[in-house]
């Protein structure tokens, strides 16, 4: 019979789904015991440990859970069944129910010790604590694998800080230095500026030219041409510096050496002014508005080697490539010629370009891609066209909305400068191949004609019809100079500016 009893006993235990008879819901307890120890129970409180300011849940057994509130609900007030019991002891129904009671309590806890370890903390565990904070997992053992993968492929696609640096350098929008330049000649085919690979600068003023030399500040007046009627109508240093060669009005070419002050020689020849000149080691080539190319061999007593006719009108624009190979010319006639070296005849042009609308004056080659050439055409063409000199094929075409006076490219990064007239008088710069504008300075007031660049690529010298002579430090290279040594340098500038406009004038 007794065993019958625990066996029932049991699976009423462990049956979740039989209702529970006699039990003292949970609020109402919660209520009862609040109202008599409310003094005691908020002392407690407050002088308790919080463990947290919300409930974290822990994913524990549900039935471990439900088994405890279940414990917890069947037997609300043990004190009670003990004070019943002594105060009733005459009553024998209830004394054994009583007994019966206790009995049944200890049975189960003994039964709950077996079927959970009693050191394992489950029976203690609650579904919702204050306490118990969720678990941090071990993110790095399983992602520690693949990082190195990732990152091999990050290593060249993530820009860094000097590459962003380069990306988007600043252009000073100021120039660096401005000079007068009076009484020079304002016109669109002539060439009046150079600068020496020895850091001298080469511009004629009226009928004398001068020389600055960037280095010391010094100021030289080279010559003065004799005839009343003759003015200077182009010039170019050679590769080394030493020797500069000026063409005049009066169809002459002239040949100084300025470490002397010396006139070498003179060249004879063309029926017009030479309005370009261009070096190829010792050989010379010139244009003059008689639309011939001629090419000057400066060692022998009979320099005139070849002539190259391949323009109806005034050439304006000679420039040979850096490795000497080839030979581009400009003209009036809003034709650019190609002469190849190399070829069987010389004297006959290996590309003939007729796309420019207008004269074309600007010719660059570009220094880190051969066979480049970048030219510039004139008030009714405004573009900058990019010519492969092998093939034949222009590469790229862009309007520039004013008419392109000349063209330099830069040697420290892929851009160039274009120096531009009616109607903006504007300097751009451009990156390549792209051709997006990286700046555009202005400050002249008249057309830029003339643009030359430093030996160190950094500073761009404009010319312009406003008589003024600007400095652009353009292609700055990085943390070259401090700033403090630049300003006592412009300082020193500014007094040779006056001392220069004093002699001019």
């Amino acid at each position: 019979m007794n065993s019958n009893y625990e066996t029932a006993e049991l699976e009423q235990l462990l049956s979740l789904n039989a209702p529970l008879e006699n039990v003292e819901a949970r609020w109402q307890r919660k209520a009862r015991q609040n109202n008599n120890g409310g003094n005691s129970n908020n002392n407690n409180n407050n002088n308790g440990n919080n463990g947290g300011d919300r409930f974290i849940p822990n994913k524990m057994n549900i039935d471990i859970g439900h088994f405890n509130l279940t414990k917890e609900n069947s037997n609300p007030n043990p004190n009670a069944i003990n004070n019943n019991s002594s105060t009733s002891a005459t009553t024998t129904t209830t004394t054994t129910a009583a007994t019966n009671n206790i009995e049944s309590t200890l049975y189960k806890d003994t039964l709950a010790n077996q079927l959970f370890e009693s050191n394992s903390g489950d029976l203690e565990s609650k579904i919702l604590s204050f306490k118990s904070k969720a678990p941090v997992g071990n993110v790095s053992s399983s992602t520690n694998s693949l990082r190195v993968l990732y990152s091999q492929n990050q290593v060249g696609s993530t820009p860094t800080d000097q590459s962003l640096k380069k990306q988007f350098r600043q252009i000073p929008q100021q120039p660096e230095r401005i000079l007068d330049a009076p009484d020079i000649v304002d016109d669109y085919y002539l060439n009046l500026l150079d600068w020496s690979s020895q850091n001298v600068i080469a511009i004629p003023l009226g009928q004398t030219v001068y020389l600055w030399n960037a280095t010391t500040s010094e100021i030289q007046r080279l010559f003065q041409v004799e005839q009343q009627d003759d003015y200077i109508t182009s010039l170019q240093w050679t590769k080394d510096g030493n020797y500069l060669a000026v063409g005049t009005n009066s169809c002459t070419i002239q040949l100084w050496d300025v470490a002397h002050t010396k006139k070498v020689r003179e060249l004879r020849g063309h029926a017009g002014r030479v309005g370009a000149l261009a070096w190829n080691d010792y050989i010379l080539s010139s244009g003059s508005s008689d639309t011939n190319i001629f090419n000057h061999d400066v060692r022998v007593q009979n320099h005139h080697v070849s002539t190259l006719s391949g323009h109806s009108q005034e050439v304006c624009g000679l420039k040979w490539s850096h490795d000497g190979g080839q030979l581009a010319s400009g003209g009036n006639d809003n034709i650019i010629n190609i002469w190849d070296i190399n070829s069987e005849n010389f004297e006959t042009p290996a590309h003939t370009f007729e796309q420019h609308t207008a004269a074309v004056r600007a010719l660059a080659w570009c220094p880190f891609q051969p066979n480049l050439l970048a030219t510039g055409g004139g008030a009714a063409d405004r573009t900058i066209r990019f010519w492969n000199t092998i093939t034949g094929v222009c590469l790229n075409t862009v309007d520039t909305m004013s008419q392109v006076c000349s063209i330099q490219w830069s040697t420290t990064y892929r851009e160039l400068v274009s120096s531009h007239g009616y109607s903006q008088n504007q300097l751009c710069v451009w990156k390549y191949p792209s051709m997006v504008k990286c700046a555009e300075l202005t400050g002249h007031t008249s057309r830029a004609l003339h643009t030359a660049i430093s030996p160190d690529g950094e500073t761009v010298v404009s010319a312009s019809a406003d008589e003024t002579l600007r400095f652009w430090r353009v292609f700055e290279k990085e943390n070259k100079l401090p700033t403090a040594n630049r300003k006592s340098k412009e300082v020193s500038d500014g007094s040779m500016m006056r001392n220069i406009n004093s002699l001019i004038r």
